[in-house]
């Protein structure tokens, strides 16, 4: 049986595109507005838009700037990003020694950053031109508690320029966003630490894919283009770490749980499931886990550093913040009826590094039980089948001189029990492959290889990045994918594109 994946439907009618039932191509798209708990805030609902009044008036009373300055931050996107984990660059490491300004904070830092893209293929069209403002700010309170507050405003022109190329939901979805960043406290007492609040949690980094990262949710609507940094949702959670020594414990829970954002049917990004030819696929709204004590994520992760090993392990239960998509191929004769859906997930993995002078090892693995996977096959109730993974990442990272790195990785996912209706093998090999130069003191260029063993499929990044002025840097690149269209990079044959970036941080 012949089986394709779904495409975008371009609206050129003037209408409403796919916000209900829209059908061309042989693909129906049934489509609204509801973002669940996806979307963070949007300006036009009353409600929410309280919310982000109040933020800012906590950012203008807080970190003691006057109105007008604040106003003007506003208006003009001057905004800082978000560091520091509890156990990482600590953003309250030179807070001010007066300790009424402590309390009120530091003062308002950030970033402004405008990107554009073009994608390659036929038609050739601009596919972003995104203005991102991302602001924060921190404090001291004294006896041991800080406060941190952040924000970030998203406007996508390319969706007010032309539009009539996107669908209407597509363009609701992305063309602009309001987020809340981390916003939290943090409390020390003794030996523990707790930070309580909207956070990150990293548990994992390799280059170029996400393997021990478990905790993150991630805005995927960009595929794994963006910035991990940018790709990162916080999760509202509870976080307690004990430090003693050489040895660190974290302990967290999350009751209200942030999911990936995976954008709207037509999207550059979308993604769509293989269906036989000619059947007609309707899409439906993602059912997004209800905010229930029994839909809580938990977690408990441990590390040491022994003779320069820096090892640790862990164990995660949650809401899959990744969906599987659902199928209903029974309800609509002739048509495939896929619904996003989420759900409860255990891992249980591990890092490893170590620092051989100029060569640095790095290792992760993690082991998934009860995630659902599509499979292939026609008569299936619901086209998904839960399979047991293990997924781990080796890599090297080689610094020959202080203008050169290079790094190599090596990653496998393991499929136990595998059935063999599912679109991937019984084990998927990929390998990567970064280098990185600087040329002058200002200029630098890099290029990232990302491919499968499996299907010969890649992903080719090359860049170059000049920070010309001082706070200032510019980003020129492209990114290429390749390969049959089951493949993890080759799904995206079609939608190669060329970008830059322009940065001012403060």
């Amino acid at each position: 049986m012949t089986m394709r994946a779904g495409r975008p439907v371009r609206r050129n009618d003037g209408g409403d595109g796919c916000d209900g039932e829209c059908l061309a191509g042989g693909m129906i798209l049934d489509v609204d507005i509801d973002e669940g708990v996806k979307k963070v805030m949007r300006p036009e609902n009353a409600k929410e838009t309280g919310i982000v009044t109040a933020l800012a008036v906590c950012f203008c009373v807080m970190s003691s700037v006057s109105w007008p300055s604040c106003l003007l931050a506003a208006e003009t996107g001057e905004i800082p990003g978000s560091r520091g984990a509890l156990s990482g660059d600590d953003p309250f490491e030179e807070a001010p020694k007066n300790e009424a300004s402590s309390a009120l904070g530091s003062g308002i830092r950030g970033f402004l950053q405008f990107e554009a893209a073009r994608a390659t293929a036929s038609p050739a069209h601009w596919s972003k031109m995104m203005t991102r403002a991302d602001f924060s700010g921190n404090g001291n309170l004294g006896n041991g508690i800080k406060w941190k507050l952040g924000m970030r405003v998203d406007y996508d022109a390319v969706f007010s320029l032309r539009d009539d190329y996107y669908p209407r939901a597509v363009e609701r979805n992305q063309r602009s966003n309001v987020y809340l960043r981390e916003n939290y406290l943090d409390i020390g007492a003794g030996g523990w630490d707790f930070r309580l609040g909207r956070q990150h949690v990293v548990w994992g980094e390799m280059v170029g894919l996400f393997f021990a990262d478990v905790v993150s949710a991630r805005d995927m609507r960009e595929f794994i283009l963006p910035e991990f940094d940018l790709m990162r949702i916080p999760q509202w959670a509870a976080r307690a770490e004990y430090f003693g020594g050489d040895f660190h414990a974290e302990l967290l829970w999350i009751p209200v749980a942030s999911y990936n954002l995976i954008g709207k049917p037509g999207a550059e990004f979308y993604p769509w499931q293989i269906h036989p030819v000619g059947t007609n696929v309707i899409y439906r709204n993602e059912r997004i886990p209800g905010r229930t004590l029994a839909n809580s994520n938990y977690g408990i992760r441990l590390s040491t550093l022994q003779d320069g090993w820096d090892v640790s392990g862990f164990a995660y239960s949650s809401m899959d913040a990744s969906p599987t998509f659902h199928r209903d191929a029974v309800s609509i004769p002739g048509t495939y009826v896929y619904r996003a859906r989420h759900d409860r997930i255990h891992q249980y993995g591990g890092t490893v590094a170590k620092d051989f002078g100029n060569i640095v090892l790095k290792g992760e693995m993690v082991y998934t039980r009860g995630r659902q996977f599509s499979v292939l096959r026609v008569l299936d109730s619901n086209g998904v089948t839960p399979q047991n993974t293990l997924d781990w990442a080796l890599g090297l990272d080689f610094n020959p001189s202080a203008e050169t790195r290079f790094n190599v990785q090596f990653y496998q996912r393991r499929y136990f029990s595998h059935d063999p209706y599912l679109i991937a093998d019984a084990r998927e090999d990929g390998y990567s492959l970064l280098l990185s130069r600087r040329l002058t003191g200002r200029l630098e260029a890099q290029v990232l290889w990302i491919s499968s063993l499996n299907r010969g499929d890649w992903l080719f990044r090359p860049k170059i990045a000049w920070n010309f002025e001082r706070n200032w840097r510019l980003i020129v690149g492209a990114d290429v994918f390749n390969g049959p269209p089951l493949g993890l990079f080759g799904g995206y044959d079609g939608q190669d594109r060329v970008y830059s970036e322009v940065r001012y941080s403060f």
